[in-house]
């Protein structure tokens, strides 16, 4: 099982990923690399919370419809399990790589798009994820400890994916080394 974890920090929580994680899915997708996922684009807080498909480059409104009554995200999980269905769909026919904007308290709790990570896992496919300190625990238990914790920054991102994919690209006797076993 391969896959990485981009823990950040609570003064850059969702910008530095995001920005890191979409330039990095067009770069790797214009290599001829596989690329599913999402990112989130909007704010939560204004009702322009959305979501970018890095595999078609589409973007989907996430946000409720707009209630001034409304307090703290407007998620609409309607929405967001759409978000899921599309990419549950693009993942069908595989990927090298499954980038998902953040592990939080719906999917620790096995909702949101947690059902999209455990099949990419089960898949074997790297997957990047943003993860708060405040779930990294939950998220240990979830991805059964395999894990490896990236800075949000675009160069740990490429040098994760130089490893893993170096690594790859040499023959083997038939072993198939984890990114934990390559960057441990």
């Amino acid at each position: 099982m391969r896959n990485a974890t981009s823990p950040p920090s609570s003064t850059r929580r969702i910008r530095t990923p995001i920005r890191s994680g979409a330039s990095f899915a067009a770069d790797l997708n214009a290599r001829g690399v596989r690329v599913v996922g999402m990112v989130q684009a909007g704010q939560c807080a204004d009702s322009s919370l959305s979501a970018v498909l890095l595999h078609s480059g589409e973007t989907l409104l996430l946000a409720q419809d707009f209630d001034p009554a409304a307090r703290g995200c407007r998620l609409d999980l309607a929405r967001l399990q759409n978000a899921g269905m599309r990419i549950m769909d693009a993942l069908s026919p595989g990927a090298d790589l499954v980038i998902i904007n953040r592990f939080g308290k719906r999917e620790r709790d096995g909702k949101g798009l947690s059902h999209l990570i455990e099949r990419a896992l089960d898949a074997d496919i790297p997957v990047v994820i943003a993860v708060g300190r405040d779930h990294f625990a939950d998220w240990i238990k979830f991805a059964g400890g395999m894990s490896v914790r990236l800075g949000c920054e675009r160069d740990a991102l490429e040098a994760w994916w130089h490893a893993i994919t170096a690594v790859d690209a040499q023959p083997r006797n038939g072993s198939h080394l984890t990114v934990c076993e390559i960057i441990k």
